[in-house]
């Protein structure tokens, strides 16, 4: 799954990231690049950065400095007519599910399809009835987000994200507003993901997920990323203090 080679050229591309909001500097200068196929879980205590830095990687958080490549083109170069094109090619998933509420779960899912890639109401129709199946939702397409659980709602934002075909997928820790029962369920909509090859990189709390899912740990803390490993190294052997001191935390939680 994990086809990350020194040949290859990154997907995604950091280089001396930094970004302050007035005097508070967030990133202090992040340098990691992102692989096909990879994913990525980012973690670290509350306050790191690491929402920021996702943010940061689609420009949706503009960076005070540094540059952020997306398949070899330089996002912070862009004007806006250009990033949003290649915005395209980022779904992203919020902790919140930012569905319409007036719209049922297939209007939610064929909208952006239509608009933007100039999809055909049938078209659109086939390809939403596809992905609500693929998250385990297909018996819910008339139903509206009011009448839907926080874990099917964010279900739905899964499955609207991956409407637009992207390349790679951006998780903000998708299953903290959600109730602990419902927290499997979006995992392991996120887990087919990455056994399907789809290049991820996640910010969560689930350490299970890091563990068992991803490629690489990137541990973040005080603006930096400060570690990076494997996740059966990272858990087993951290190598910083901050890493061996954020982990024994968690373990005693």
């Amino acid at each position: 799954m994990n086809k990350n080679t020194q040949e290859n050229k990154p997907v995604i591309a950091v280089k001396h990231l930094k970004k302050a909001f007035g005097k508070n500097e967030v990133l202090k200068d992040i340098t990691e690049n992102v692989y096909d196929g990879q994913v990525i879980c980012l973690i670290g205590p509350s306050g790191a950065g690491k929402s920021t830095f996702l943010r940061c990687l689609n420009l949706l958080d503009k960076p005070t400095d540094g540059q952020v490549f997306f398949d070899g083109d330089e996002l912070t170069a862009l004007d806006d007519q250009h990033l949003d094109q290649l915005r395209q090619q980022m779904g992203m998933v919020f902790q919140s599910f930012n569905l319409f509420p007036h719209k049922n779960v297939l209007e939610n899912l064929k909208m952006a399809p239509m608009k933007v890639k100039g999809l055909s109401d049938q078209e659109a129709t086939q390809l939403a009835e596809k992905l609500l199946a693929q998250v385990g939702l297909a018996d819910k397409a008339e139903a509206f987000p009011d009448n839907l659980s926080g874990g099917q709602q964010q279900r739905v934002a899964i499955a609207r994200a991956l409407a637009m075909n992207p390349k790679v997928m951006l998780f903000d820790e998708p299953t903290s507003a959600l109730d602990p029962e419902m927290v499997g369920e979006v995992l392991k909509v996120m887990q087919d993901l990455a056994t399907e090859g789809m290049t991820m990189v996640v910010v969560t709390h689930e350490m299970g997920f890091a563990k068992n899912v991803a490629n690489q740990v990137w541990f973040m803390a005080d603006g930096y990323i400060q570690e990076t490993n494997k996740p059966q190294e990272f858990f087993a052997h951290p190598q910083t203090a901050r890493a061996k001191d954020f982990l024994a935390k968690i373990l005693e939680a």
